[in-house]
């Protein structure tokens, strides 16, 4: 595994912890974007890319984040400790989505990373700096439209023909029933909204 290309996007000076946001290149190949360059206590290092973890209510099954102390749908109070918890006691609220299984792989990641931290940060000092964090969405070799990419692919884009009509609570013009004015009640939450 060889780390051929590390970009970084500084982060504005704010009095946070977080430094940075980068994404790292491998063999020219595959790139994991989102790992973020934090300040610690015992100095700077990098953060995988992660998601929140979620869970579902008992009483009517929306997802809610572990942080949440009430459903996002239904508004039932959820249980504070429902997180699962590491061995020092702390509530586990994230998963990392990429990150490296041994300790050699993470060491070398940080270091590049860390490096072209360094260096990006000195280049930001200097008239006319551009950040090139944000050229990977604009790539010249990728099609600017799908029939372009399928044909691309060795496939050719054929034309079908016309959609059927509607089913079940689709509705056209004069077929859509009328909007029903709010009554006032407590209980006809969000009537007359159309």
């Amino acid at each position: 595994m060889v780390i051929t290309e590390v970009r970084i996007k500084l982060c504005e000076e704010n009095n946070e912890r977080l430094l940075a946001f980068c994404s790292v290149t491998f063999d020219n190949a595959f790139v994991v974007r989102d790992l973020k360059v934090i300040e610690g206590t015992k100095g700077v290092f990098v953060a995988m890319p992660s998601r929140k973890l979620t869970d579902r209510c008992c009483r009517c099954s929306g997802k809610n984040h572990l942080r949440a102390r009430f459903c996002n749908q239904c508004g039932t109070r959820l249980d504070d400790q429902r997180a699962m918890r590491a061995v020092d006691g702390r509530a586990k609220l994230h998963a990392d989505i990429a990150h490296p299984i041994h300790s050699g792989a993470r060491e070398l990641i940080q270091a590049a990373v860390v490096e072209a931290y360094s260096k990006e940060k000195e280049r930001s000092k200097l008239p006319g700096y551009v950040c090139t964090y944000d050229e990977f969405d604009f790539d010249d070799d990728v099609p600017m439209s799908y029939g372009g990419m399928v044909t691309e692919m060795g496939k050719t884009v054929k034309a079908h023909g016309p959609h059927a009509a509607p089913k079940g609570t689709h509705f056209h013009g004069a077929d859509a029933p009328a909007p029903v004015a709010k009554s006032g009640r407590p209980d006809d939450f969000a009537s007359g909204i159309v």
